[in-house]
């Protein structure tokens, strides 16, 4: 789905805000895979489309060479990657950037809610 860079600040500014929400009431401490789940119950209740552990492949020359799982896809357009992280790492930045080069998902956010202000745990990515 091909949008305009002001329905994709509004988009990612939805996700922001159900992820605040998430980590109002969870807090920090909690495990990625429970982050996740609540962060899609938020998102649902909100009424925007994701998809949830999106199958994406790598290939190599041709050949699979593994598979991967991205967290959520919000609205075919943004790839979150929720982490639970003293800090991100490189890693975490170049680990977003490939998820979305293998969706086509020109945004991404990086949520990290082991923090305890989230928006010190946000980084918003644009390919």
């Amino acid at each position: 789905m091909e949008r305009d860079e002001a329905s994709l600040n509004q988009l990612t500014e939805k996700i922001i805000g159900a992820a605040i929400e998430v980590h109002r009431t969870l807090g920090p401490g909690l495990l990625e895979s429970v982050y996740e789940s609540a962060l899609a119950i938020e998102l649902n209740q909100r009424e925007l489309p994701l998809v949830r552990q999106k199958h994406a492949q790598v290939t190599y020359k041709g050949v699979e060479a593994g598979d991967l799982r991205i967290d959520l896809i919000v609205a075919d357009s943004v790839v979150v990657e929720v982490k639970a992280v003293a800090a991100f790492e490189r890693v975490h930045e170049a680990q977003l950037l490939t998820y979305m080069r293998l969706s086509g998902c020109p945004l991404g956010l990086l949520i990290n809610f082991n923090v305890p202000r989230l928006m010190d745990g946000l980084k918003r990515m644009r390919l």
